[in-house]
């Protein structure tokens, strides 16, 4: 293979890449997310500068992808935190455990997603919605909500999901230090909300030592909405470099 050939395909294995290249459109992505009070010193200690804790909540989120271009069906769960940058309010994506090799790869090499492997579920118990994410076979989450038990305002549901997002993309070098060391932004334009829905909720974590999501302890539930969307991922920008000089 050629030396410009190399330098063109998009990650490895050469002859069998990873992930095909994006944009990827999402159809029927669904959201479950529960919004709760949290303590604000653990907040302090997990938001990296230059971002500052904006308030002591955290959105815990399962969404569920059952068709989306290049990466087939796959699910995930996540926690992401309030912060501010600049005097622009947005969220922080802390951490997301996904069951999708293609999905962790392009997410952790395209962009800047804190993705490791887990085992989220998304499903319809009787009346209740129900999200559960596991790691390995032990249980770290378990989110339930009353099942479309009142419209929402299908305006605000698109503002939630179209927050400005930040994320922390670290790359190390061969020798241990940081090749890249970068805060990027994103956010969601190319959305379509199908569906938007609020009801009762309740969320329970458990201690883990590789999945601490239990380290920002549930105080108050604050709100909880299940939306449906069709969406395209846009590509992040970097806004700091901590490696400039």
């Amino acid at each position: 293979m050629r030396s410009q050939d190399v330098t063109q395909r998009l990650t490895t294995p050469l002859d069998v890449p990873a992930y095909p290249d994006g944009p990827y459109r999402f159809t029927d992505r669904e959201y479950f997310t529960i919004t709760y009070r949290t303590d604000p010193q653990v907040l302090e200690r997990l938001v990296p500068e230059p971002l500052r804790v904006a308030e002591p909540t955290v959105r815990f989120e399962i969404m569920r992808m059952p068709d989306t271009t290049g990466l087939g069906d796959y699910t995930e769960s996540g926690q992401v935190l309030s912060v501010e940058y600049e005097g622009e309010r947005g969220e922080y994506v802390l951490a997301m455990y996904v069951d999708s090799l293609p999905a962790i790869a392009s997410g952790r090499e395209i962009s800047a997603y804190p993705k490791k492997l887990g085992a989220p579920r998304l499903a319809v118990d009787s009346d209740t919605l129900v999200g559960t994410l596991d790691y390995g076979s032990l249980r770290v989450a378990t989110a339930t909500m009353g099942y479309k038990h009142a419209r929402i305002d299908m305006d605000g549901a698109r503002e939630e999901i179209c927050c400005p997002t930040f994320m922390l993309k670290k790359l190390p070098g061969y020798t241990g230090e940081p090749r890249i060391c970068e805060l990027v932004r994103f956010q969601i334009e190319d959305i379509t909300v199908k569906g938007a829905w609020t009801g009762p909720a309740r969320l329970q974590l458990f201690q883990h030592a590789l999945a601490p999501m239990a380290d920002l302890p549930v105080l108050e539930v604050l709100s909880a909405n299940h939306v449906l969307t069709d969406l395209t991922l846009p590509p992040p920008a970097v806004v700091h470099d901590y490696l400039a000089r």
